[in-house]
Formats: C-alpha cells, structure tokens, sequence
C-alpha cells in the first residue's frame, strides 16, 4: 500500500527538537532563578526596614556594649590593679606576725597583730574588707580564719574561711579541714566530720586527703558510725601506706570492726 506525504511538511530534524527542549529547560530555569532572586530581594527589603524602624535600639545595644567592654577594661587597668598591689602591701607586716606566731614565737599576741594590725599596716581582718574582690583581699579571709582558729575564736574561724576560695587544691582543702577543726573545737562532730569529707574531696593527693581522712575516722567513730570509720581508716592503709597517717590506722581498724 503506498503511502503519501501531505505537500510542504518536513520531518522535523533530530536538533532541531533538541534544541527546542533546551529551550524550554532554560526558560523554566530563568523562571526558578528569578523567583529566588525576588524572594531573597524581598527578605532584604524588610530586614532594612526592620533595621530602619529600630536603628536607635540597635545603636544603643552596641554602644551599650561597646561601654561595657570599656569600662571593664578602665577598671582593670586603673582600679582592680593598683588595689591588688596595695592589698599586697598592706598585708606583708600580716603576714610576718602570722608566720612569727606559726612558729611558735609569743603565737597568741603575733596572731592578734596579724589579724588587728601593727607598724600603721592593716591585719587581715581590715585587708579582708577593705579590699574585697581581689586576690589578696580572699586570701586574707584564709589568714584571718586560721588565726582565728589558733587564738580559739571558732565561730570567727568558720565565718573568714566560708568566705575564702582557691584554685589551689592543697590550700583549698586544708580551708576546708580548717572549718572541720573549728566545728569539732566547739564539740558539733557532726559538722567537722561534714566538712573533713569537703576536705578529702577537694583533691586526692599524698598530703591533705590521708590527713583528713583520718580525722574522719576519728569522729565517725566518736559519732558511733562505725562502718563509716572503718571506710576511711581502710582507705588510709591501702591507698596512702606511705603517708605518716598510715601507721596509726591499725590500732583504730581494730576499733572500727
């Protein structure tokens, strides 16, 4: 049978219909992009005028911080540190009547110079508040609390060294120790024993945990809490044997069980 083609019409050629789709794939592209663009042109226009209607908030919150930061730095440079170094000052006659009492020279009076003062220099109770905030100011909260604690002034003892803090493990931990003997002194076992525990958990080390440790088993068992006792007794012997604590735990195991 033979087939005929209607006059004029052309096979389209292969190209040229793929030239077409492109076509189109372009055109829906240009579509896409310019929709993106205008939503984006969009969103920009309404964060500038959200930024134009609350310009004044935004300039303050920066200055705010921006004086701030100023301030900060103002008072570091010209008042935190000259106070820190006049603190230093200030406590050196302190400290020579402290560590003159420690070693056992007239102790009861050297203390009470170091805490009240002497030579037209602060003691430590004067340093502690006058210069609050800096590090000598704490660590004349630490002074005072043990001198305190060696003239019998327990109540005193425990308020200045609550108030003292350290990063340094071992100073921070007889603190604790300290306000330990300062409750036990005034017959609360219950309280020393508290904070001898505050004391071993400070850090664990060969110096303060066995010292500690042992004056927790002593007033465990005081308290009648044996198996407490025989816990930190225990401890002492296996962990700390070469520790000067470690050779008197025997005879209070003996105790405890």
């Amino acid at each position: 049978m033979a087939t005929y083609s209607k006059r004029g019409y052309k096979t389209p050629k292969e190209k040229e219909v793929k030239d077409t789709v492109e076509d189109v794939n372009v055109e829906a592209n240009d579509s896409t992009t310019e929709e993106v663009f205008s939503k984006l042109d969009e969103t920009a226009s309404k964060t500038e005028d959200w930024v134009a209607r609350n310009q004044k908030i935004i300039i303050g919150f920066v200055g705010a911080v921006a004086l701030i930061t100023v301030g900060y730095l103002v008072y570091q440079k010209f008042i935190a540190e000259p106070k820190q170094v006049d603190a230093a000052n200030e406590m050196f006659v302190a400290q020579q009547n402290f560590q003159q009492a420690t070693d056992g020279v007239a102790s009861d009076s050297l203390y009470k110079l170091s805490l009240n003062g002497s030579e037209g220099k602060f003691g430590f109770v004067k340093i502690a508040e006058e210069y609050s905030g800096t590090d000598a100011g704490n660590l004349a909260n630490y002074y005072a609390g043990i001198a305190y604690l060696n003239i019998g002034k327990y109540t005193e003892a425990i308020d200045y060294l609550k108030k003292f803090d350290s990063e340094d493990i071992v100073l921070k931990a007889l603190a604790k120790g300290a306000i330990g003997d300062a409750y036990a002194q005034k017959n609360e076992p219950k309280e020393a024993l508290e904070y001898y525990l505050k004391a071993v958990e400070v850090n664990k080390n060969d110096f303060t945990t066995p010292r500690f440790l042992l004056k927790a088993g002593k007033t465990a068992l005081a308290l009648g809490e044996k198996e407490a006792a025989l816990k930190y007794f225990t401890d002492i012997k296996e962990n700390f044997d070469a520790a000067p604590e470690a050779t008197k735990v025997d005879a209070l195991i003996g105790l405890a069980q």
